[in-house]
């Protein structure tokens, strides 16, 4: 009787086992992962333009400017949006041409400005 006393008792399946249970995975990349991450840069480039048709750029990158005040023509910056994307290029488009419509008003006053001047010098 002492043998059957001392034999340790069969588990059953459903009883708890001695081995750990397995760790759920973490989240992320894990170590060793052939994965790699895209790098993307950041850059910002700021075109301005006045009513008398000066632009101008600016470069930055990150909190660092590359260049800043650059002079440039509305027809670069026509081009260069073309050339970017058709969506960019529209009103782009639109606001250049707007912009030349003010600036040949303005000439066309200051013509007929300078027209009258020249008829009251004739006059007077």
């Amino acid at each position: 009787m002492s043998e059957l006393a001392s034999a340790p008792a069969p588990q059953r399946p459903d009883e708890a086992s001695s081995t750990p249970e397995p760790t759920p995975p973490r989240r992320g990349r894990q170590k060793g992962s052939g994965a790699r991450s895209t790098r993307t840069i950041e850059l910002t480039l700021t075109v301005t333009g006045t009513a008398d048709g000066d632009w101008q750029a600016e470069l930055k990158q990150g909190n660092t400017w590359l260049n800043r005040g650059l002079p440039v023509t509305a027809a670069a910056v026509s081009r260069a949006a073309q050339e970017l994307h058709a969506e960019l290029a529209g009103p782009i488009d639109a606001v250049i041409l707007a912009a030349r419509e003010q600036r040949q008003a303005r000439v066309a006053q200051l013509e007929a400005e300078q027209a009258r001047k020249a008829l009251q010098e004739l006059d007077g």
